[in-house]
């Protein structure tokens, strides 16, 4: 196994992981804990029952970027994989754009959450705002893997030409 096809099962496994993290931290309500109950991006929950929040702008931005993070993280692992399965032309560019995107939208999404909760009196961040925090990286590095293949892909066809051995 090369050092390109190393670096693109790498991106792969590490775009696997940002899906686990950030869909995780989508769909579960503990991004903060209170005396009394737990909130999330999408219910507040006091003791035994949970109530839909309302409608806050910066909660619905925090959403709808975890929400594109999670989707676009689906769509870059599936194309790692293609390249995987099917050496898939051109597919390398697409898949470091998506990861890069999807940790882009991450960013936003968990600094938009931190800036306004971080002030709150007795309210502390729970596991899965920092399963959110866990996928940034993840999607990162794993849109560098194959930012990195790419360029072994175009320096080896750049030097193919050249009658040298190396």
């Amino acid at each position: 196994m090369g050092v390109k096809r190393c670096l693109q099962f790498g991106g792969t496994l590490l775009g696997c992981l940002t899906n686990i993290f950030s869909i995780l931290s989508t769909t579960t309500n503990y991004w903060i804990r209170y005396p009394g109950g737990h909130s999330g991006l999408w219910h507040k929950c006091d003791n035994v029952t949970c109530t839909n929040l309302g409608c806050e702008t910066s909660l619905a931005v925090t959403g709808a970027c975890m929400v594109l993070a999670a989707s676009s993280g689906m769509v870059g692992l599936l194309f790692g994989l293609r390249i995987l399965c099917c050496e898939g032309e051109g597919a390398g560019q697409k898949t470091r754009i998506i990861f890069l995107l999807c940790s882009l939208l991450l960013l936003i999404a968990l600094i938009g959450y931190t800036v306004k909760n971080t002030w709150k009196k007795d309210v502390f961040f729970s596991w899965s705002y920092f399963a959110g925090w866990l996928a940034f990286p993840f999607a990162f590095l794993a849109g560098i893997c194959f930012l990195m293949a790419d360029m072994i892909i175009q320096s080896t066809d750049a030097i193919s030409g050249f009658p040298v051995c190396l």
